[in-house]
């Protein structure tokens, strides 16, 4: 599988490591109740469809890059950088 760094370009999917789901970076505030926080560190989502996957370019730039793509075939069908990598 082929990625598609923005600041690198296409890089073979060897220099990334998979982080997870990138709604993940969607923190419930400091101060949200129990419920709120239970759910997003216990709850994930098995989709089908278009994802967004988080990867970390360790073999590379060190940028993180949200992957979107299909989780069924692989499919990449668009990839950004991360907000706040820093990168």
């Amino acid at each position: 599988m082929k990625i598609d760094c923005p600041l690198c370009g296409t890089r073979d999917s060897r220099e990334f490591s998979y982080r997870g789901d990138a709604t993940y970076l969607n923190r419930p505030a400091a101060d949200a109740g129990a419920e709120a926080w239970d759910d997003y560190l216990h709850n994930r989502d098995n989709p089908a469809d278009r994802t967004d996957d988080l990867w970390h370019h360790g073999m590379g730039c060190g940028a993180w890059v949200v992957v979107t793509r299909s989780p069924a075939s692989h499919e990449i069908f668009a990839t950004r950088l991360a907000k706040g990598t820093g990168a």
